[in-house]
């Protein structure tokens, strides 16, 4: 029989163990392990399609959410044989190159292992491993200045609006953080380049017509308003998936939101695993269109060319 604090998953001949269950890796709000493996077992349905057939990052949390973590691209020894892998060349150096074998985590089964190698949050590509050089979705990450929430919940309106003149459909989340992310899926001819620099078009484009409200800067020094990072967009890169929990005071989740939800009175840290639990009972996946509606990107890039030559 398992101990008190150990719980075990099984599907047919597969199994997952989580260990430490009581243990506390929230300290100020005493969320532990085993609340952390109930909501992902709870969400895993609507969240694995965000991360089935994408190579995964390892952001492991050993001493709980208010300690140091790493990043771990390559499968770790002793992974379940039953999780794909996918090699990939990577360069986390100038100059230098290395062969990595990414996770894939295709199953609830396989976010249960995550969790018990202490991730906290879901990070996973932007593309997919049939085609890895050709996302699926636009990013645009709003960071705001400290304590300055509601201007990034102002800015995303504006990224809204500005997609709505090229024609395109937009959708947003909170970043479960400080931010908000706003995905545009697209269909798969577009490469990185494209979609970065679509992003850093609109960006440009706002923060022409709002100075002091949008920026591009990327030394935070010398930012004035919230910083639309257009970067965020390029092969291997990742950003935490909606559904995720962030390690950050309370818990609190990515969380999908209707636009008219995005309002002044918005909190990101009051959708916490209850409250995404409990709005996808009521709503469903609202982020299920970023991975079904894919948009053609090359008619936006060009209207997006004709707005900012008649921006002042």
């Amino acid at each position: 029989m398992p101990a008190q604090s150990e719980r075990v998953v099984r599907r047919g001949r597969r199994e997952v163990r989580l260990s430490s269950a009581d243990r506390v890796l929230f300290p100020e709000d005493g969320v532990t392990k085993g609340d952390l493996w109930d909501y992902y077992e709870a969400v895993g349905p609507a969240l694995v399609p965000h991360l089935r057939h994408r190579p995964f990052t390892m952001k492991r949390f050993r001493e709980g959410a208010a300690g140091p973590f790493f990043f771990q691209k390559d499968a770790p020894k002793g992974m379940p044989e039953w999780i794909p892998t996918k090699r990939f060349r990577t360069w986390p150096r100038e100059g230098e190159s290395r062969l990595v074998d990414f996770p894939l985590v295709n199953d609830e089964l396989a976010v249960l292992w995550t969790v018990q190698m202490h991730c906290i949050d879901m990070n996973a590509w932007y593309s997919r491993v049939d085609k890895p050089e050709r996302p699926d979705f636009v990013l645009f990450d709003l960071d705001p200045p400290d304590g300055e929430f509601r201007l990034a919940v102002r800015v995303a309106h504006l990224v809204r609006g500005v997609l709505e003149e090229v024609g395109l459909r937009g959708f947003v989340k909170t970043s479960g953080a400080d931010g908000i992310h706003v995905l545009v899926p697209v269909t798969r001819r577009s490469t990185f380049d494209a979609t970065r620099e679509f992003a850093d078009g609109v960006a440009q484009l706002l923060a022409a017509r709002h100075p002091g409200l949008v920026t591009t800067e990327w030394r935070k020094a010398k930012r004035r308003g919230v910083f639309l990072d257009a970067r965020q967009n390029g092969w291997g890169k990742t950003i935490a998936s909606v559904y995720s929990v962030r390690p950050k005071p309370g818990a609190p989740v990515s969380t999908p939101l209707r636009w008219e939800e995005l309002t002044q009175d918005v909190v990101p840290r009051d959708f916490g695993r209850a409250e995404a639990l409990a709005r996808l009972e009521r709503h469903g996946d609202l982020f299920r269109p970023v991975l079904d509606e894919p948009q053609a990107l090359a008619p936006a890039r060009r209207e997006l060319e004709r707005l900012s030559r008649r921006s002042p």
